[in-house]
C-alpha cells in the first residue's frame, strides 16, 4: 500500500457535487476510497450534465446545510469516517453582503456549517484517527471590497483551522485547509465566463493559467495521507502564485 492509497478508507465531502469538491471526491475514489458526496440537489441524476463534475462510483445524499438537523441524520450507513472535507461555499455579488440578513446567510453556510460538520463527526474522525480538511479561500488573506461577508467567513474558517488543529490534536485528529485561488465554479462564474475579468484575473497569477478542481485535490490527497501526519492546523494556499504579491 503506497502513502496515497486510500483503498479501505472513507471519505465524506460536503459540497462535493460540482467544482472542487467534486474533484477531490474522484480523487480520492480512484484511490480506491469509499466516497459520500453531498449537494443541494434531490439527487446524483439531477446533475446530469453539470459542467466539468461526476458523481459516478460515488455515493450521494442531499444536504440542506441550512437546516441544522439535516447534519445529524448524515453519514448514516457508514461504517466509518476517515477523511471528513468541506466544501460548503456561498457568496452573494451586487454589494448584496452589505445588507445583514445576506451576511448572516452567507457566514452561516461558509462558517458555522464547517464547524457543525465538525462537530457532528468528530467522533467518527477521533474512531479512526481521521482528518478533516477545510475548504477556504485566498480572499481569507485580502480584502475583497464587494462581498464582506465572504471574505471574513473565509479568514474566519482559517481560523478555526488553527483551533480546531490544535484542541482535536490530542484526539488523533488532525485538521488542515486549503486556500484555493481562482477555479472556475459556480461560485467564480462572474469572473470566469467574463472574458475581460478573466483575462484580468489571469494576468495576476504567475503561473498563467486558472486553477482546476484537479490541483486542489492533490493537496486533498496530501493533507489526508500519512505523509501529512505531523501537518496540524495549517491551510494550504493552492492559487498559482496569485497571493505572493
Amino acid at each position: 500500500m503506497t502513502d496515497l492509497d486510500f483503498t479501505g478508507r472513507t471519505a465524506l465531502v460536503i459540497g462535493g457535487s460540482s467544482g472542487i469538491g467534486n474533484g477531490i471526491a474522484r480523487a480520492f475514489a480512484a484511490r480506491g476510497a469509499d466516497v459520500l458526496v453531498t449537494g443541494t440537489r434531490a439527487s446524483a441524476e439531477d446533475y446530469a450534465g453539470e459542467h466539468g463534475a461526476s458523481l459516478a462510483g460515488l455515493r450521494y445524499a442531499q444536504l440542506d446545510l441550512t437546516d441544522r438537523e439535516a447534519l445529524l441524520h448524515l453519514g448514516h450507513g457508514l461504517e466509518r469516517i476517515d477523511t471528513l472535507v468541506t466544501c460548503q461555499g456561498a457568496v452573494r455579488y451586487g454589494r448584496a453582503e452589505f445588507e445583514i440578513e445576506t451576511f448572516r446567510d452567507v457566514v452561516e453556510i461558509n462558517l458555522n456549517s464547517v464547524m457543525a460538520a465538525g462537530r457532528r463527526f468528530y467522533p467518527e474522525l477521533k474512531a479512526s484517527g481521521g482528518s478533516m480538511i477545510v475548504i477556504s479561500s485566498i480572499a481569507a488573506f485580502g480584502a475583497r471590497r464587494g462581498n464582506p461577508a465572504y471574505a471574513s467567513s473565509k479568514a474566519a474558517a482559517v481560523a478555526l483551522v488553527r483551533t480546531l488543529g490544535e484542541a482535536w490534536a490530542a484526539d488523533g485528529i488532525r485538521v488542515n485547509g486549503i486556500a484555493p485561488g481562482l477555479v472556475p465554479s459556480k461560485l467564480t462564474s462572474v469572473t470566469t465566463d467574463h472574458e475581460g475579468r478573466r483575462q484580468k484575473a489571469l494576468e495576476q497569477i504567475p503561473i498563467g493559467r486558472l486553477g482546476t478542481p484537479e490541483d486542489m485535490a492533490g493537496a486533498a490527497l496530501f493533507l489526508a495521507s500519512p505523509l501529512a501526519s505531523y501537518v496540524i492546523g495549517h491551510t494550504i494556499v493552492v492559487d498559482g502564485g496569485k497571493s505572493l504579491s
